[in-house]
């Protein structure tokens, strides 16, 4: 694990500083902080903004905003973060609704043994997701695209998608200027399906809203990955068919929905010891929270994702049982984390892809840390958690990654 990232006065962790960009953001929207007392009508308005969307998808967005306003350290920034998640969920799904009316032939589009990366956050996912992008038969979806997903536009309407891409970035470093050390994100580079997915837990990531998780619990996921390939059948429609290569930790825990919809596919699960997975996913979720919520409760923080990453890691396991061998590539983090240049073949071979000189050509650039960024600090102790804490609650998953580690 690396160093502590701050210095703590006893028990209390001393909080990030406030960076005078947030400051200065902050007091600007505080006029239309009072809207946040009145969430139904700010979300008439947002509504009417995007467009027609069915009415259990508007429902539910209705739902999540009216509980994200009711955390009472939400700042101005994170409400206007909040309106504009849910503004951007509502015109996607307003868009793609249209496209597929005007052009039927979108749904019928095949999206054909498609690679999931899966796994706990902070295991070389994203790593796994570059490796695998580098291959031209395969397709990953740019930042850009799953903010904006449209079919293939002038080059004018590609700019101004790239451009709302970049100004989101660039906030993000400017809010949180240590964001880009962790999980540096790049307009027109790849990302992951949480983007598009219309609900996972990330808003959890921006404030505490326990009746969003409760309904999460209990949620069918199924229409959400079938509006997901929705997605993707839009941006691969009238372009070059390639072999998907898509990415988040967050479908470990709805592999049986995944599945479901996406039967043919190939999951690739990285695997890292879980103690150093929670400390330095706390630590990213800390650093963006910190644009959204003050004062933060870092023990609480802790508590919180220990939960959700144990249980998302469990119905991963139990969906384990049903998926066919073949289709199931377990990859232990020094295949990609200590040696690319000898994991790379490796993984290829086991989703199928052939590796070329040329792949490894561009494998030192993906594989490199990006320029500009620092080593990434992090401790369990900061967020109120202990080594017995974590190998309590991923006691199930400890044994099957030593069972991965022994293959």
């Amino acid at each position: 694990m690396s160093a502590v990232s701050s210095v703590s006065h006893g028990s209390v962790p001393v909080p990030l500083p406030l960076p005078l960009p947030l400051t200065l953001a902050n007091l600007l929207l505080r006029a239309g902080f009072s809207s946040r007392r009145t969430p139904d009508r700010a979300f008439d308005r947002l509504a009417a903004d995007a467009g027609p969307v069915d009415a259990g998808f508007s429902d539910d967005f209705r739902l999540l905003l009216d509980h994200w306003a009711r955390d009472e350290n939400l700042t101005p920034v994170g409400w206007w973060s909040a309106q504009g998640h849910v503004r951007r969920h509502l015109a996607n799904r307003a868009r793609v609704r249209r496209l597929i009316a005007e052009h039927p032939g979108i749904a019928q589009e095949p999206i054909e043994r498609p690679v999931f990366v899966v796994g706990l956050p902070r295991t070389a996912t994203t790593l796994t997701h570059g490796v695998l992008s580098l291959s031209e038969q395969h397709r990953c979806p740019l930042l850009w695209e799953l903010l904006t997903p449209d079919l293939d536009g002038s080059p004018e309407q590609r700019e101004k998608a790239v451009r709302a891409a970049r100004m989101m970035v660039g906030g993000i470093n400017l809010f949180a200027p240590r964001y880009r050390d962790i999980h540096p994100l790049v307009a027109e580079g790849p990302e992951e399906c949480t983007f598009a997915l219309p609900h996972t837990i990330m808003p959890l990531s921006q404030a505490r809203i326990p009746a969003y998780r409760a309904a999460l619990d209990a949620r069918d996921f199924v229409p959400d990955y079938a509006y997901l390939k929705q997605i993707y059948q839009v941006l691969q429609y009238g372009r070059p068919r390639r072999r998907w290569v898509l990415k988040s930790p967050l479908h470990t825990g709805n592999l049986d929905a995944l599945l479901a919809v996406f039967p043919d596919a190939t999951l690739v699960w990285t695997h890292r010891d879980p103690a150093a997975v929670v400390a330095s996913f706390c630590s990213l979720i800390e650093h963006g929270m910190a644009i959204t919520l003050r004062p933060l409760d870092l023990h609480g923080l802790g508590a919180t994702w220990l939960e959700l990453l144990s249980d998302s890691v469990r119905r991963g396991i139990a969906a384990r049982a049903s998926i066919p061998r073949g289709a199931l590539v377990d990859v232990p983090y020094s295949w990609l984390g200590s040696d690319p240049a000898s994991g790379a073949p490796k993984l290829y071979d086991a989703v199928g892809a052939r590796w070329t000189e040329a792949d490894a050509a561009r494998l030192p650039k993906v594989a490199a840390r990006p320029k500009g960024t620092r080593p990434h600090s992090y401790d369990l102790s900061r967020y109120g958690l202990t080594r017995a804490d974590v190998d309590s609650a991923f006691a199930g998953y400890n044994a099957l990654r030593a069972e991965v580690d022994r293959a």
